[in-house]
């Protein structure tokens, strides 16, 4: 049931946050052209609800010129983000325009993270544990437990424990906890293992 109420709340929630903070957007977008080459958004094919595909829509914040990979393959990340796009990052705000992706039924505010081609590992574990059958979401309990400072495994643990549990207390849980992570800036960076 609360499934439903979850599409509604997202759609109502999505539009009201676009109408907000459209100002500040159009002001980032600007300040991402006028500091670096490029498009000003990034683009790319995430999985999403049952592994489906969808394009997933975030503030550029890497120079053009990067390699195409995770962000656990660099070695030496901070040399390809922007000083722009380090700003952006340390506040989520490059996560903004993922309010369009949820807009449009893609994602939800809170979920498994939608992945890419480069952790289908982790896409695999989603499908096994049955974490694959909602939708991806802007944070989740994987993002408030760790975020990029986690096991793979546990990235899929985490993602499997939402699912079972799916409640509107949980996801309230998720997002409080989510705005007090980006306040302490906190597991941004992935460490190596």
């Amino acid at each position: 049931m609360y499934e439903g109420i979850k599409v509604v709340l997202d759609e109502f929630m999505g539009i009201c946050l676009i109408i907000i903070l459209l100002i500040p957007m159009l002001i980032i977008a600007m300040l991402v052209k006028m500091t670096s080459k490029g498009p000003i958004l990034f683009k790319q094919e995430r999985y999403g609800i049952r592994s489906r595909k969808f394009t997933i829509y975030k503030f550029r914040t890497m120079y053009v010129e990067t390699p195409e990979m995770s962000n656990q393959e660099f070695k030496d990340i901070d040399n390809f983000i922007t000083p722009l796009g380090k700003v952006l990052r340390k506040l989520s705000l490059d996560e903004l325009p993922q309010l369009f992706n949820i807009v449009m039924g893609d994602m939800s505010f809170v979920g498994p993270r939608p992945l890419a081609d480069s952790d289908i590992d982790v896409i695999y574990m989603r499908e096994k544990n049955g974490a694959d059958k909602v939708k991806p979401g802007i944070t989740g309990l994987a993002q408030v437990n760790g975020r990029n400072n986690i096991l793979d495994s546990e990235k899929a643990y985490f993602d499997q424990i939402y699912v079972e549990n799916l409640s509107f207390l949980n996801d309230t849980k998720i997002v409080l906890q989510t705005f007090l992570n980006v306040t302490l800036a906190k597991d941004i960076n992935r460490r190596n293992f």
